[in-house]
């Protein structure tokens, strides 16, 4: 059955004792075992002013979005200065560094998988590097710049914060010659009033996740159906009403959702404004087959029946 939650960041404001691993971090987990999920590890997280997590690498995959501050990420030997919007993934075994040298807390959405363990597993995941606090994170602020989006060497990090109304975002615009490149890895799919642009998966690099923006205009749907892998969706703005495993939802912005395999669920914007969600699964879906439209195969049945 579908889970659903709301976000409460009030976690944010008690963030963990300074250890040798981290200062300044609080975590909260809204997808995961608890709630039914075997791929999907689902969290918010908060870096106090001057908190930072140690350098460090993961037996499992890492995708990141910024929700709100600054937060610096040393990733596979480039720093980073991340503002909202900005997305990056954390491919298995590569080494990277959290901090915020800015003067708000920084807030982002993470996706592991496959899951962490318990700490009472007797299994490591993460293992740290030692870093030097205050005059680590220093040197981290100084080294970091805005990532050089549209610099082909520029790996594992981009940035999204939503599409505008379709009519906008599927116009041409600028001269057929010269205007900025554009191709498949960058492209909006728009269907049944839906917009989606595609941030990590296998064209980033992963493995494992995807996660990606989703924008539905007034009068905007997807028909019941339900997949071969897990989804969980964080909303961001707007308001739309949605069936949950046949139980009816009012969806608005801070609202959780979460799809297991086989969860059958359907998305109707009759609200008069737009909506928009991040949306992210585990394992990655199959490259066929990855919907299962409930009323497809009612119709298929009772075709059968009329034979």
């Amino acid at each position: 059955m579908a889970y659903v939650g709301h976000i409460d960041w009030s976690f944010a404001d008690r963030p963990g004792a300074t250890v040798l691993t981290s200062s300044g971090l609080a975590r909260d987990r809204i997808v995961g075992p608890d709630q039914g999920a075997i791929h999907t590890d689902l969290a918010v997280g908060a870096l106090a002013p001057g908190g930072w997590i140690a350098p460090h690498v993961h037996s499992y995959e890492e995708a990141l979005y910024v929700l709100g501050g600054q937060l610096l990420l040393e990733l596979g030997g480039a720093a980073h200065r991340l503002v909202a919007g900005d997305y990056a993934l954390m491919p298995t075994g590569v080494r990277h560094t959290l901090g915020n040298a800015g003067s708000e807390p920084a807030r982002w959405l993470s996706l592991n998988s496959p899951q962490k363990h318990d700490p009472a597993s007797g299994r490591k995941d993460t293992f740290f590097e030692a870093f030097d606090g205050s005059r680590g994170l220093a040197a981290l602020d100084a080294a970091a710049a805005r990532p050089p989006f549209g610099d082909p060497t520029l790996r594992w990090v981009g940035h999204y914060e939503g599409t505008p109304p379709q009519a906008e975002a599927l116009a041409v615009k600028g001269a057929a010659r010269g205007r900025a490149s554009a191709g498949m890895d960058t492209a909006i799919l728009a269907y049944s009033g839906i917009s989606v642009r595609m941030m990590v998966d296998r064209v980033l690099g992963a493995d494992h996740v995807a996660m990606f923006t989703v924008d539905y205009e007034v009068g905007g749907a997807a028909q019941a159906h339900d997949h071969p892998f897990e989804e969980a969706y964080v909303f961001l703005d707007g308001e739309i009403e949605a069936e949950l495993d046949g139980e009816a939802h009012t969806l608005r912005a801070g609202d959780i959702v979460f799809a297991p395999v086989g969860s059958v669920h359907g998305f109707y914007n009759v609200s008069q404004g737009r909506v928009r969600w991040i949306e992210t699964q585990a394992p990655q879906p199959p490259a066929r087959h990855a919907y299962r439209w409930v009323r497809d195969w009612e119709r298929y049945e009772e075709g059968a029946r009329d034979v």
